[in-house]
């Protein structure tokens, strides 16, 4: 059976490593700080000037001045530290985050990301700090929808939409399967309920199982 959201937000925050400094996109990536062991030291960053975000911000928690990105309300972690928003972006520029977990409209076979427009007339561009995260970050994954909401795959063997980065992304997290991009092409390292030949079969590209 797919996974929900919240599952496989869990299960991408098993993968970061211990004391990284991370950077969580807007809407599913940022479910992943729910799910984030605070024994195991990760530092979450957020590109309008915070590092030590903590949770998501419930009931009494909640302060209109403490927010992600994504403008979603969040707690803080002792240590917590604000600064300016040009500082924010020199970390993410300067090769100092060790993750970054981005959504997107699609990822390539050979890992090139589009999530910042659908190239359609009518569409809000929504670029952010996806660019800067894109090339910025040592090691960029992706948490999305396996299949748009027309049943057309979302991992494609090119993208068609405008690009945010070429060659950047290294894993591709879904509901239906996690999916490695190497060298050598698409790897599947994980399923959840699926039948990986009906899978490649829809995506229409070929899949390696590594798992």
């Amino acid at each position: 059976m797919a996974l929900t959201s919240d599952q496989l937000a869990a299960r991408i925050a098993r993968d970061i490593p211990r004391g990284a400094y991370v950077n969580l996109g807007i809407g599913q990536p940022t479910k992943i700080a729910d799910h984030l062991n605070p024994g195991l030291g990760v530092i979450l960053h957020t590109e309008n000037g915070m590092l030590g975000m903590g949770p998501a911000a419930a009931g009494e928690d909640i302060d209109a001045d403490l927010t992600n990105a994504g403008k979603v309300p969040v707690t803080e972690l002792p240590g917590a530290a604000y600064f300016h928003h040009a500082d924010s972006f020199a970390m993410m520029r300067g090769g100092h985050l060790d993750v970054c977990v981005l959504g997107a409209f699609q990822v390539s076979a050979t890992g090139d990301l589009a999530n910042w427009h659908t190239g359609q007339p009518d569409a809000i561009p929504a670029v952010g700090g996806a660019m800067d995260l894109a090339i910025g970050a040592k090691r960029v994954v992706v948490m999305m929808s396996l299949f748009d909401k027309a049943g057309r795959p979302k991992l494609v063997p090119a993208c068609t939409y405008p690009l945010t980065g070429v060659g950047c992304v290294s894993r591709v997290y879904t509901h239906h399967a996690i999916f490695d991009i190497t060298d050598h092409g698409v790897e599947v390292r994980e399923s959840f309920g699926v039948d990986l030949d009906d899978l490649a079969e829809r995506l229409e590209l070929p899949v390696e199982i590594r798992y």
